[in-house]
């Protein structure tokens, strides 16, 4: 009997969450949303569009929740939802 131990372990379910955000009025405001959201555990990007208040976050939801990342943009001083495209 031949027993196969795995050599990889599996990566984590990833998926991409675009939220708008509201209150942007520098584009210093992109800095500040990416280091709140960048330094929560699960999230492996995010990217802050000034000109359209989008911010697009890759993350494992197991790990960190749509509620979680809403809450980030809140702490940096914004408010965030999720955007309907």
């Amino acid at each position: 009997m031949t027993i196969i131990i795995p050599t990889e372990t599996p990566t984590p379910a990833t998926v991409h969450t675009i939220l708008r955000a509201d209150g942007f009025s520098c584009p210093s405001c992109v800095a500040k949303i990416e280091k709140q959201i960048g330094r929560l555990a699960g999230v492996t990007a995010v990217t802050v569009f000034f000109a359209t208040a989008r911010i697009e976050i890759d993350h494992d939801p197991a790990v960190v929740s749509t509620d979680v990342l809403i809450a980030a943009v809140g702490k940096a001083g914004y408010t965030a939802r999720l955007a309907a495209f």
